[in-house]
């Protein structure tokens, strides 16, 4: 048995884990989890990352470097030697499958100016297509009203198409702006912003162009 085998193995008891679950949550069969435990196969980095995170531990240097005696080839059988990858190298990748650098920007959206970890689920951040998805950092109080205040942190999500009564980042007189938007009717749209007091403001739907949706807001306290 592989080291790497006997690491599975033991921290899988360690959660009183089947072998039977373990194959079902990383997505292989009862047989290649028994094959792995017994030092007959080697699974891939991301295969490996699958099996630390169900049984929410590294496993080890991960033995992506076995021995040469491990490696001894069976008769007709090529094998082929895995080079050594730092374990901070591992989990970077591993990260890279679950969390996403999401950039904050400001209203300009001309650079990134920082950036903050997003959880991946399904492909998706927060129900929507993680490349996306960004942040704005709120520049002023014309939203307050709304609860959206300088300071804060607005997570949205890049798009073209209206929704009824969402608040939006849009580009109207070559200035970005931050309001709430109301359809009147097929050429006409009311932009709302709220500093204390609620202000309104009538315009021709050609003359606005929507860069994003907001989704939610982080609130500096």
């Amino acid at each position: 048995m592989g080291r790497m085998g006997l690491e599975i193995s033991r921290l899988r008891k360690e959660i009183n884990m089947t072998q039977k679950q373990l194959a079902k949550i990383v997505g292989v069969t009862e047989g290649f989890i028994l094959d792995v435990e017994a030092g007959r196969k080697i699974p891939k980095a991301d295969l490996i990352t699958k099996i630390s995170k169900a049984l929410r531990k590294e496993v080890g240097k991960l033995d992506l470097f076995e021995t040469d005696a491990m490696l001894t080839p069976e008769p007709d059988k090529k094998v082929v030697k895995v080079i050594e990858k730092p374990v901070q190298a591992i989990w970077s990748d591993a990260l890279a499958g679950v969390l996403a650098n999401v950039p904050v920007y400001n209203n300009k959206m001309d650079q990134a100016i920082t950036t903050k970890h997003m959880p991946i689920i399904s492909g998706k951040i927060e129900g929507f297509p993680k490349d996306k998805v960004f942040y704005l950092s709120i520049e002023d109080n014309d939203m307050a009203g709304f609860r959206i205040s300088k300071g804060d942190l607005a997570l949205a999500f890049s798009t073209h198409e209206l929704d009824k009564d969402a608040i939006f980042l849009l580009e109207f007189n070559g200035h970005h702006l931050i309001r709430q938007i109301k359809i009147l009717d097929s050429e006409k749209l009311l932009l709302v912003s709220n500093k204390g007091s609620i202000i309104t403001s009538t315009v021709m739907k050609k003359d606005v162009k929507i860069i994003a949706r907001l989704i939610r807001v982080e609130i500096t306290l």
